[in-house]
């Protein structure tokens, strides 16, 4: 029997015990005002800012493979994020949100969990994808809407998602992921697969409903699900102490009866023991655990924000500091598993490769009008082909609103014609 199946088959409780709520708990004669000082949450840190392991115990946490594998991916992130800022500022497309300064906390815990495990995302882990081998060209794709999009241009650039990558499609509205992922960790625990669903969101998203309704859901139903919030300061403007009262998310998942851990989000190790263990700790007993990771988000909070409103250049150079990636890098020379040859080889090789496809797949066709009603219905159902038939009316009046997908129809309605 695997550990799974017998974890789902554990024993039903007591019914006498399961109705006294008040079992567990202990009586006191003193009044006491509990404040959040009396509940210390630490932060785990295995790397200090000059790349020491500060704990011996986890010197062979990971092997030199591993560990090359996500400082390539997150300098890999770092590049597309410098090259697609860029593309957005020349109008080559219409929005980007970069996870500079955060790499190590999404790498990293990719990294501590297994392929088979299913992510779900806010909107800015495309780390979590270049670990996993998302392609360069995968990438513009979607940024580009293009037909070789499988998502067939539905979506605004970075809502990725992967179906052989066990990568969710993002959505837009904030915090829906969470729930979702409670539910789909459910589904695998109840099917008996050996997988879990990490889940993504910053602390602002921790503010929505849906952090509250999927925690407590993931509780309740025993789901092995890996919640990581991503406490990065800053709700787009809002810094962290106009959103909250509380020294961080960390305490929310105790009083849900989450286990919970805090981690240095700029420490790629941490990152990934923490990851690693939780996974294991969730599989194992079909409960949720909550990572609070402690990061920055040096850039803007997208191409449509300017971060110079709301703080200093002096906090800036304050976490530049503390980038996760020169941390890393310090690391791995330390250990001697870094060749900067081959670390300069693969930058230049990394930015003539998305250069390369970036302007492959802006030449692309447009993903054509038609499929926007299409994978809802085996058939398409009238009241959307009307929806359909009003837009092409649209589209076909004012053309030159919407040349891409007007130069798109004509092609189409060339080719039907050639055959």
């Amino acid at each position: 029997m695997s550990d799974v199946t017998q974890s789902t088959a554990k024993k039903t409780p007591d019914p006498v015990s399961r109705r006294d709520h008040m079992a567990q708990i202990t009586a006191t004669q003193a009044v006491n005002l509990i404040d959040k000082q009396s509940a210390p949450m630490p932060m785990l840190q295995l790397l200090n800012s000059d790349g020491n392991i500060l704990n011996k115990q986890y010197i062979d946490a990971w092997d030199k493979d591993t560990a090359l594998k996500l400082f390539y991916a997150m300098h890999f992130t770092r590049i597309l994020d410098e090259r697609m800022i860029g593309a957005q500022r020349q109008g080559r497309i219409s929005f980007y949100l970069a996870c500079t300064g955060e790499e190590a906390a999404i790498v990293g815990a990719t990294a501590g969990v297994e392929m088979r495990d299913m992510i779900m995302t806010q909107y800015r882990e495309q780390g979590a994808l270049a670990y996993r081998g998302y392609t360069a060209t995968q990438f513009m794709n979607q940024m580009f809407s293009n037909v070789l999009d499988p998502n067939k241009g539905r979506q605004m650039p970075i809502h990725y998602g992967d179906k052989a990558l066990n990568f969710m499609t993002v959505s837009s509205p904030l915090g829906t992921q969470i729930p979702q992922a409670a539910g789909y960790a459910y589904g695998q625990k109840m099917s008996g697969e050996d997988a879990i669903t990490l889940c993504f969101f910053g602390e602002g998203a921790a503010s929505e409903g849906d952090f509250h309704a999927g925690l407590n859901m993931a509780a309740v139903l025993e789901c092995p699900c890996i919640f990581l919030c991503r406490n990065n300061g800053y709700a787009i403007s809002t810094p962290a102490d106009e959103q909250f009262k509380g020294d961080g998310i960390a305490s929310r998942g105790i009083g849900y009866g989450v286990h919970t851990i805090r981690v240095d989000g700029n420490d790629a190790l941490a990152m990934y023991v923490a990851a690693k263990e939780a996974r294991a700790y969730a599989l194992k007993h079909n409960c949720p655990v909550l990572i609070e990771a402690m990061t920055y988000r040096l850039a803007a909070h997208s191409t449509s924000d300017d971060p110079s409103g709301y703080r200093s250049r002096d906090e800036e150079a304050v976490w530049r500091e503390k980038d996760p990636i020169m941390r890393m890098h310090r690391y791995l020379q330390q250990v001697g598993w870094l060749h900067e040859k081959a670390l300069d080889g693969f930058i230049t090789q990394t930015r003539s490769d998305l250069l390369a496809a970036l302007k492959f797949s802006e030449k692309q066709a447009t993903a054509p009008l038609s499929e926007i009603v299409t994978d809802v219905y085996a058939e398409v159902e009238p009241h959307l082909q009307d929806q359909l038939d009003a837009l092409q009316m649209h589209v076909n009046k004012y053309p030159e609103a919407y040349p891409n997908t007007s130069q798109q129809t004509a092609a189409d309605k060339q080719g039907e014609g050639v055959q």
